[in-house]
């Protein structure tokens, strides 16, 4: 590579000094936990901590109530065993469903899933083979999520634990390996955004219909990094299903959390599912916990710092579809458009309830001779109560295909791929180029009502009018923690120079950087850059080879929380990102990674403008760019933009290479903390 970092190396005894301090830093005490004037999110995430104070913008350390991984286990016990831990430390804590590549007979593949099965038996993990489901459904109905609860995965979709007033927050790979260790991870709690609903749904309007009305209506980043908290009249009138359905998706709307507040449809719901395990020998909680749910401690205080208020008429909801391949356009009033495949998977909208929306939909007739329609229960208890009440015989009849539990297409694994020309409809919550399968192929979101009425039509139809969803939003307060300047941490490098590739695109979703077709592949790590943004650019891969430094838009690495959109681009020899914005999962898997990333707008809109006319969706700059963290300033194409360092604990991360190197220091250093009990 022609560029280089300066600074000073770290002895390994200092190396040892610098991670101890990092795990400090990550929920440093701050003398008290008032509850005054608090968030939901902040007084759950209280609830659980080790250390810090749980206000927006801090650092905490966190004991999470419940961490599911998935298919990613395989990779994150590679990182557990490196780890130095002598067996993970809260088996109770723990679930292991492999439910993304199902579909998948490959002896190598099987192997895999043997290993993941021997390591749960050996450390004593709650392990769901291929075929119980998709790990977020069986959280949420076999009550491993409970109100009040901090509850975590492996993946971005963990917003879905909000429905049930818990604190649901996606963790990346290195995240989980640390909690198998430690039984605890790091978090920067998030402001919280207040979402008032008021009137409701109409007949035929689902939950999908209004979180991709949400979508569409606030696409410019109001609630991107934030949590939401669902409040107001019109929440009574949503069913549960329709809760899970927005706060699952509210991930494809930039929060990192979703809270719903605990009502009477909250205790229905969690008294069916403690009557049914107990049912199925499982006792999950007792009723004298549920009385404690009710007791007002569950909401936000009246005089909590909002950092935005959203207010809704669920009135004036209608039921609509978006796309292709964004959640920002509607399809148009009177439209049709034609498809040839038609989805009903995933963990946002396969549910007993969605099973039986596209039943009712169909209404007696069959698919579309042109159209393969596709079903997969969200578990194999989902599976199970279709066929007892008749549905799944009804999809069957129709003429649906259906595919064993677990999140199949909507990932691009498995039977149905998309193929370059081929236009889907899909009930899943992804629909960016190359998710389903290649870049070429058109993919629409909307419920599985109108996925229903698509596969029998061959046609996706618009709205008969504008789907015009009131609502408002207001800024409120906002912590200037943000702004402040950090302090440099010594012996971190001062300077990172060298060529850079610009990166044209704002919101590059993870899918574009690696595809998802690889995700669960094991590859030598030549092997993962040469598959760099190959969804964006197919040029891509061979120009970051020659880069040091990637440039990237707005809100850059949004959607999955794939590590090897990071692990990928160090593997191509990439030592630092710079960015109009960073999606807050990607810089998490960054700092876990060690690879320091910095956001400077005013540069990433200076590169949009000079290279407005470009018509290559990448391109190596001429000259070197400079990140210069001692000064605090970006030199690029003759030109000169301030930025905020990162925060002292992530500079920490950095220092020491990555969190995996943090949490070993833990075990072979003589005094490393233990957690409390």
């Amino acid at each position: 590579m022609p560029g280089a970092i300066r600074g000073r190396l770290l002895t390994i005894s200092q190396h040892r000094s610098a991670a101890s301090v990092c795990f400090a830093m990550l929920g440093r005490e701050s003398g008290g936990q008032s509850m005054a004037g608090r968030t939901l999110t902040e007084k759950i995430a209280a609830r659980h901590r080790v250390r810090g104070d749980a206000v927006a913008g801090s650092f905490v350390t966190l004991r999470p109530r419940h961490l599911m991984t998935h298919d990613n286990s395989a990779a994150i016990i590679e990182r557990f065993r490196h780890s130095g831990a002598p067996g993970v430390r809260y088996p109770w804590q723990c679930l292991v469903a492999l439910d993304h590549d199902v579909q998948n007979t490959d002896p190598e593949r099987m192997a895999t899933w043997l290993d993941i099965a021997r390591f749960c038996e050996q450390q004593h993990v709650d392990f769901r083979p291929c075929g119980s489901g998709i790990g977020h459904e069986i959280m949420v109905s076999e009550g491993l999520v409970v109100p009040g609860a901090l509850c975590v995965a492996a993946d971005s979709h963990a917003n879905i634990y909000g429905a049930l007033a818990a604190l649901g927050t996606p963790v990346v790979r290195a995240d989980a390996a640390a909690i198998w260790a430690t039984g605890e991870f790091w978090w920067q709690v998030p402001e919280s955004v207040q979402v008032v609903l008021n009137g409701s749904l109409s007949e035929g309007v689902s939950g999908k219909d209004l979180i991709l009305g949400l979508c569409a209506r606030f696409a410019g980043g109001e609630v991107r990094d934030r949590a939401l908290e669902f409040c107001g009249p019109g929440v009574a009138s949503l069913s549960m299903e329709d809760r899970l359905t927005v706060a699952n998706m509210s991930t494809e709307w930039g929060a990192v959390a979703a809270l719903f507040p605990v009502d009477d449809r909250t205790m229905q719901w969690m008294e069916a599912v403690r009557v049914e395990r107990i049912k199925r020998g499982q006792r999950r909680f007792t009723r004298q916990q549920m009385d404690q749910w009710q007791d007002g401690a569950l909401a936000a205080d009246a005089d909590a710092h909002w950092a935005a208020r959203i207010e809704v008429d669920l009135d004036s909801v209608r039921s609509t579809a978006v796309g292709p391949d964004n959640l920002a356009t509607p399809l148009a009033p009177g439209a049709a458009i034609t498809v040839d495949k038609a989805f009903l998977v995933g963990c946002a909208n396969a549910r007993l309830a969605d099973l039986r929306a596209a039943a009712q939909a169909l209404d007696g007739r069959r698919v579309h001779s042109s159209v393969q329609f596709y079903v997969a229960a969200a578990s194999r208890e989902v599976q199970d109560d279709a066929v007892r009440e008749g549905i799944w015989q009804t999809l069957i009849q129709a003429g649906a295909r259906t595919l064993p539990p677990g999140c199949a297409m909507c990932i691009g694994l498995g039977e149905g791929v998309l193929r370059a020309g081929e236009v889907a409809v899909s009930a899943t919550n992804r629909n960016w180029p190359g998710r389903m399968g290649e870049p070429g192929a058109d993919a629409w979101l909307a419920s599985p009502a109108t996925v229903a009425r698509a596969a029998v039509e061959g046609q996706l139809r618009g709205p008969d009018r504008p789907t015009n969803m009131q609502a408002s939003f207001q800024p409120g307060f906002s912590s200037d923690r943000k702004l402040r300047q950090p302090d440099l941490c010594a012996g971190l490098e001062t300077q990172i120079t060298g060529r850079a590739l610009l990166v044209r695109a704002d919101d590059l979703d993870t899918d574009q950087i690696y595809p998802s077709t690889a995700v669960y592949r094991p590859l030598e790590r030549h092997e993962m850059a040469s598959l760099l943004l190959q969804n964006h650019d197919p040029q891509g891969a061979r120009r970051i080879a020659t880069a040091d430094l990637l440039i990237g838009g707005f809100n850059f690495g949004c959607g999955s929380s794939r590590e090897q959109a990071v692990t990928a681009l160090q593997a191509a020899g990439i030592r630092a990102v710079i960015a109009g914005s960073l999606a807050r999962t990607f810089s998490r898997n960054a700092a876990n990674n060690g690879l320091p990333c910095v956001e400077s707008p005013e540069l990433a809109r200076m590169m949009q403008a000079r290279h407005a006319q470009a018509t290559e969706p990448t391109l190596l700059l001429q000259g070197e760019v400079e990140i210069d963290f001692a000064a605090s300033t970006l030199r690029a194409l003759g030109e000169e933009f301030p930025f905020i360092r990162p925060a002292e604990p992530i500079q920490r991360l950095i220092l020491d290479g990555g969190i995996q190197s943090t949490i070993r220091a833990r075990f072979i250093s003589p005094d490393r903390w233990e957690p409390e009990a």
